[in-house]
């Protein structure tokens, strides 16, 4: 049994640790989801989101996973005679093309080995053939601490395809990565705030281009609870199509003002500097799954060079320490481990983990 006056600690790649003041905020008292205060609320989380995403377009916010917005980026930016172009370098990558095979979509896949990252080479080859209406890139695949050069292929698509959608899934890159969605020229990005935004799960947020939401307009079947429309409809009251996770939107307004105190490029720079040391340690003791210039910022993927038994380190460590890592995802189980460094886990906290990683290890 969970002993829920001390849980561990976490630094498995989402949900991860949550400061006892965010916390503070579901517990909040809640509010009428139709009433002027909650309106109030609503429409200064999202002035602050857009500054955080810098974007002047359209932010939303949804009572779900970000699996969620998957769906919805595919039901309500391709029309079902259109093909959807989906790069693949992990898990999350990969389930984002089911989800539009599960849409009924037409899907051709780009598809490379996980711990690989997707080039813009790759992705201009593909996208010359001059079939695809739109294309879903991962920023940051957690299964494998793997970030995309979001920022290169982004400006190729803008000079060379400017009219293909893109579709982008930041869950565990949201906050914790640049993201400058307006200069970027994507279409839809979303991600879930059980990551670096360092809340519990339960809530999405995702922004949406102008094209995007006159797209929308003109495909049929786009569904009901993710319907692009429905939202733009509600936001213009600053309230949500359905009933929102008031706790959840209390918990970001916090977050958000903290993130703006501090600077977007300081946090940033401070996920950065983080990840460099638990890089740093992870090169002389194990090995990187990835090629280091595309190593994530909020997590790393250790490889496991030693052969350790991960899972009974990682009981080990808990069970003496209350904190928690997370082994590999999927077919990585046993070949990797995942630490965490995102959200409000600081230098400190890590420090701590290593050295009673490492004492395990001896």
């Amino acid at each position: 049994m969970v002993d829920w006056k001390n849980p561990p600690k976490l630094f498995i790649p989402g949900p991860v640790h949550v400061l006892p003041e965010v916390l503070q905020q579901l517990a909040r008292p809640t509010l009428g989801h139709r009433g002027k205060e909650y309106s109030q609320l609503h429409k200064e989380t999202v002035d602050m989101l857009k500054k955080v995403l810098f974007t002047e377009q359209s932010v939303f916010l949804s009572t779900s996973s970000a699996s969620g917005v998957w769906e919805g980026s595919i039901r309500n930016c391709i029309d079902h005679n259109e093909t959807v172009l989906c790069t693949m370098c992990g898990a999350f990558s990969d389930k984002f093309a089911d989800v539009a095979r599960a849409c009924d979509r037409k899907v051709e896949e780009l598809k490379v080995d996980w711990g690989k990252a997707t080039t813009v080479e790759m992705i201009d080859k593909k996208l010359a053939e001059g079939k695809y209406s739109a294309v879903t890139i991962v920023y940051n695949e957690t299964s494998t601490g793997v970030t995309n050069p979001v920022y290169e292929i982004s400006e190729m698509m803008k000079k060379k395809y400017p009219d293909v959608l893109v579709l982008v899934d930041a869950v565990s890159g949201m906050i914790g990565l640049p993201l400058h969605f307006d200069k970027l020229g994507w279409d839809v990005v979303f991600a879930s705030v059980q990551k670096a935004f360092a809340i519990p799960p339960g809530m999405a947020v995702f922004a949406v281009s102008k094209r995007a939401m006159e797209k929308s307009k003109k495909i049929t079947g786009r569904g009901y609870y993710f319907d692009f429309q429905e939202f733009a409809k509600s936001a213009e009251k600053d309230q949500t199509p359905t009933t929102p996770s008031i706790p959840h939107i209390m918990a970001i307004n916090y977050q958000c003002k903290r993130f703006l105190e501090e600077g977007m490029e300081n946090v940033w720079a401070r996920h950065k500097k983080m990840a460099d040391f638990v890089r740093s340690w992870a090169k002389e003791k194990f090995g990187l799954l990835c090629e280091e210039k595309y190593a994530s910022n909020t997590l790393t993927c250790v490889k496991n060079t030693r052969g350790i038994v991960v899972g009974d380190v990682i009981k080990a460590v808990q069970a003496k320490h209350n904190v928690a890592f997370g082994n590999g995802y999927g077919k990585l189980k046993d070949l990797t481990f995942r630490i965490a460094h995102m959200g409000d886990i600081t230098m400190a906290d890590l420090k701590e983990l290593l050295g009673w990683i490492d004492d395990e290890l001896k």
